[in-house]
């Protein structure tokens, strides 16, 4: 059975400004096509329970994975442009790995806030591994994309690289989420040119937001010890370190209210997603126009 790790230790809980003082808690908005970003959105929420948090999620145009770049790009601008003019936005994060690697550079051209995207935890695999061969699942988008192949050649040069583009995890994720199995033999082909192989890697980064939620299925179908390694500690500790030494408090907006969802369609599926984003700590689930 494969070993779930995170890049990095958690993060310490509570946080105090330099002159000990307490902060002022921000407004962040944590964005993905699906619930992907929720797993995201557990991590940056240990350490700052207090926050408060916006989530949105695309479920209109779901999956990113096999759309063009400008889409991405403008579909995103578009829906922050939106959440921006309903509230006072701190931070904003980008909780997939296939809209991070297109969209960043679009989306602090046009907010004045900290914008922090999600990358595949190419570097802590190549610390982690043993046999120095490294599996990466993704999307077909982010295993092909350049920014990807960027991060193997300056973190990983000297490991083998198995990347599998595995979009299908995506919709299993969904689904999973809506209370259905996750079947276990789909995963068992998916993965065969690993399980066959003399050598499978024994370090798995998981490079998509939803893939976490399907950890305790993919420990039970990867090699025994494979290690699972994911962005979410690290994204935790940079958002947390961000609020503490990067954000100017004084000019912080710390908006009251509760956690709320938001979708791009008000679909029943949608809808129905509102008893597992309750146990999330969120209150609401609306549409949001743009």
């Amino acid at each position: 059975m494969a070993t779930k790790l995170r890049d990095g230790n958690s993060v310490s809980s509570g946080l105090m400004l330099s002159d000990g003082i307490a902060a002022k808690w921000p407004t962040i908005i944590v964005f993905d096509s699906g619930v992907g970003g929720l797993s995201i959105y557990n991590e940056v929420r240990q350490p700052l329970p207090d926050a408060r948090y916006l989530y949105v999620f695309d479920n209109e145009a779901f999956p990113y994975g096999e759309k063009s770049e400008q889409f991405i790009v403008d579909r995103i601008v578009a829906i922050v442009g939106a959440m921006w003019r309903l509230h006072k936005l701190d931070m904003v994060i980008v909780a997939c790995n296939t809209a991070s690697t297109i969209s960043l550079p679009a989306l602090r051209e046009h907010f004045p806030c900290p914008i922090i995207g999600v990358v595949p935890a190419i570097k802590p695999a190549a610390r982690l591994t043993r046999n120095g061969i490294v599996g990466l699942l993704a999307t077909r988008a982010t295993v092909q994309h350049s920014y990807t192949h960027n991060l193997i050649n300056q973190f990983a040069p000297n490991c083998q690289i198995l990347q599998l583009g595995a979009a299908e995890l995506v919709d299993m994720a969904e689904a999973k989420l809506h209370g259905e199995m996750v079947p276990l033999p789909v995963l068992r082909e998916l993965f065969r040119p690993w399980l066959r192989a003399v050598d499978p890697p024994d370090t798995v980064v998981l490079g998509c937001t939803h893939f976490p939620l399907l950890s305790p299925e993919l420990q039970s179908t990867l090699p025994e010890g494979t290690r699972l390694v994911d962005s979410g500690s690290a994204i935790a500790r940079r958002v947390a370190w961000l609020v503490e030494h990067n954000i100017d408090v004084s000019g912080l907006q710390s908006e009251a209210g509760p956690n709320r969802v938001y979708c791009l369609a008000a679909t029943p599926q949608a809808m129905a997603l509102m008893p597992v984003l309750t146990r999330y700590g969120f209150g609401s689930l609306e549409k949001l126009t743009l």
